[in-house]
Formats: structure tokens, C-alpha cells, sequence
């Protein structure tokens, strides 16, 4: 098979972290051609989506002494060429958020490859329809008190209802301006104003769920199936368990909780293309669902002496021999 990665420019991304090289290195191991695009990259010309590609060459990581340590350089690029994103068998869409106005474009063009002919992951108006703060709303059963609002006198009233809440911007990334809100704090006015923008932007406010104490946990979702997790615990400074904000990770099973959440939303995901997603839950709740460039194979990878790239890949080319 030939694989075209949208990423983030290569020189920038972490190989002993970042799923995407993850994702690239099982695909080389397993005997495909892999390639490299990024966002800005990307042209339609008579109907069809085209990119500027890369073919590169991997050196995978190695894990010594529980650590993944990487080659230098651990990574070689070919010339660059302009080809039609048609004449790759997949498409895996993995560029970071914000999903700002050069994101939301790519997408538009991904919607000019036939996905009848190349398997794109994720589906680029899947993606376009799940903000992943937004997304887990519409399964109420399994996610903590939540509401969407830039009106401070409603979002006011709910924190005092609720006493310790959790806002969060709607387009951040890796715990990216999530704050800690309680009733009566003496910062409340300029919190919610700086963070809806003066009311024009709505954020999201949950219900602080004091399991958080105990980790985040992050589990991979292939089609729908779970088939990974980790814990994510805060550093002690700070009450965000995002790994980007320093925090550790620690083995964990998945719960019977945990794999009727994901079994709720199954079918939801594969009806929007959302093939390979992270969700975010604590203590049995769900918080987001993440479906631009979810990360953690790495640190499942070394935790539980998983290949869980090789699972995705295999993935790949099971769908699409039935697709042929």
C-alpha cells in the first residue's frame, strides 16, 4: 500500500511521543510506501485533491530500559512530488488543532478524494462535525453535567448550583486554557470574560468531577472498538493531567464502565468516519472525544508491550482488501 500522512511539518514532531510517527514507523515495518504532506500543502485541480508529497524513510524508535530512544537523524525525506492524493490507498488526516480556518480548508479539499478509491482517516466532514468538546453532548447518559454558553449570568448560575466546575475552551488543544471555577470565586467576572471573549464566544462549563484526583484516562478507539488505554496523572502543580501541561502516565485496564461508553458510542463514530478517536473519561465519565490527531500509542505501547500502530495499519489493510 502507498500511506500519505498529513502531519505537522516532520522536523517538529516528537518520534518517541507522537502517535503520527507511530502510525508511520508500523506502516513501514509492515511493508509500505509512506508519505508526508502537511495542511498547507494540499490543492484541488480539475476536480481532484492533489498534494505536495514526500516519501520518507523511518528509523524506529527502540525501547531501552523502559524508554523509547530515538535515532538521530530518524528520519530521511525524498524529493518532493505533486500527486493526486488518489494514487495513495489512505489518507490519514493528523495535523494538531486549533481547528482554525487553514484546518477547516484542508478538510474542505479532503472532500475531493474519492473514498472510494482511498480510505481517508478521518473523514474529513466527520471531522468538520465533531468538535471534540461538543461532540460527547449528545450522549447525556455518560458525560458529567455540562453546558455550552457565552452568557455569563447563566454560566454564573450554574457554577453556584454546582459549587467547583471545569471551563473549557471549545477549540483549544492538550488542556490548552482549562480553568478551575468555583462559586464565589472573586475572579469569576474576568475569568468568563476573558475566556468567552466578552461574550461572544461559548465555552464549555461540567461539573468538577473530584475523581480527576485519580487520573484521565485515555482510550483508543479503532472503528468504534477500543483497543488501548492510559492514565493520565497531574504533575502536582497543576490540576490538568494532559500530558502537554507535564503530566505522568501510568498502566490501566479498561473498565466495564468505560467499555460501555465506548460501546454507546460505536456506531455514531462509524457512521461519521471516525475511525481512529481517543476518548477522555474520569471516573467513569466521558469528557471528550478526540478525533483530529488523537495521541498515546506511545505511552500504551510501553506501558502494555503493545504494536497498537500495527493494529491500526492491519486495520487498513483489512478494509480496504474487502473494499477490492
Amino acid at each position: 500500500m502507498k500511506l500519505a500522512f498529513i502531519i505537522d511539518p516532520i522536523h517538529q514532531l516528537d518520534p518517541c511521543h507522537d502517535t503520527s510517527v507511530a502510525l508511520m514507523e508500523a506502516a513501514q515495518i509492515l511493508g509500505h510506501e509512506v508519505w508526508v504532506t502537511q495542511a498547507n500543502l494540499l490543492s484541488v485541480m480539475e476536480g481532484k485533491a492533489w498534494a505536495v508529497l514526500q516519501r520518507v524513510e523511518l528509523v524506529p524508535v527502540q525501547l531501552v530500559d523502559g524508554r523509547w530512544i530515538a535515532a538521530s537523524p530518524w528520519y530521511r525525506l525524498s524529493d518532493r512530488s505533486l500527486t493526486s492524493l488518489e494514487t495513495m490507498d489512505a489518507v490519514f488526516m493528523r495535523t494538531d488543532p486549533p481547528v482554525n480556518d487553514s484546518y477547516l480548508y484542508a478538510t474542505y479539499i479532503l472532500d475531493y478524494v474519492d473514498q472510494n478509491q482511498t480510505l481517508v482517516i478521518n473523514s474529513p466532514s466527520g471531522i468538520r462535525g465533531a468538535n471534540e468538546k461538543m461532540y460527547a453532548l449528545q450522549f447525556t447518559e455518560v458525560i458529567p453535567e455540562t453546558i455550552v454558553s457565552a452568557d455569563k449570568e447563566f454560566i454564573r448560575r450554574f457554577v453556584e448550583a454546582k459549587g467547583a466546575t471545569i471551563l473549557k475552551p471549545l477549540g483549544n488543544k492538550a488542556g490548552e486554557g482549562i480553568l478551575f471555577l468555583q462559586s464565589g470565586d472573586r475572579n469569576f467576572n474576568s475569568i468568563v470574560e476573558l475566556s468567552t471573549h466578552q461574550g461572544r464566544v461559548p465555552v464549555m462549563v461540567q461539573t468538577y468531577l473530584p475523581q480527576a484526583k485519580e487520573g484521565d484516562k485515555r482510550i483508543i478507539l479503532l472503528n468504534g472498538e477500543p483497543i488501548g488505554a492510559l492514565n493520565r496523572l497531574s504533575s502536582g502543580s497543576d490540576f490538568r493531567n494532559n500530558m502537554a501541561t507535564g503530566g505522568t502516565v501510568a498502566q490501566t485496564p479498561i473498565t466495564p464502565q468505560e467499555q460501555k461508553i465506548c460501546a454507546q458510542l460505536a456506531a455514531k463514530l462509524r457512521q461519521d468516519g471516525l475511525i481512529f478517536v481517543g476518548i477522555d473519561v474520569i471516573g467513569g465519565y466521558l469528557t471528550e472525544v478526540n478525533v483530529t490527531s488523537p495521541t498515546g500509542i506511545r505511552e500504551i505501547d510501553r506501558l502494555d508491550s503493545t504494536h497498537l500502530g500495527h493494529q491500526v495499519i492491519q486495520w487498513v489493510e483489512q478494509t480496504l482488501k474487502m473494499k477490492n
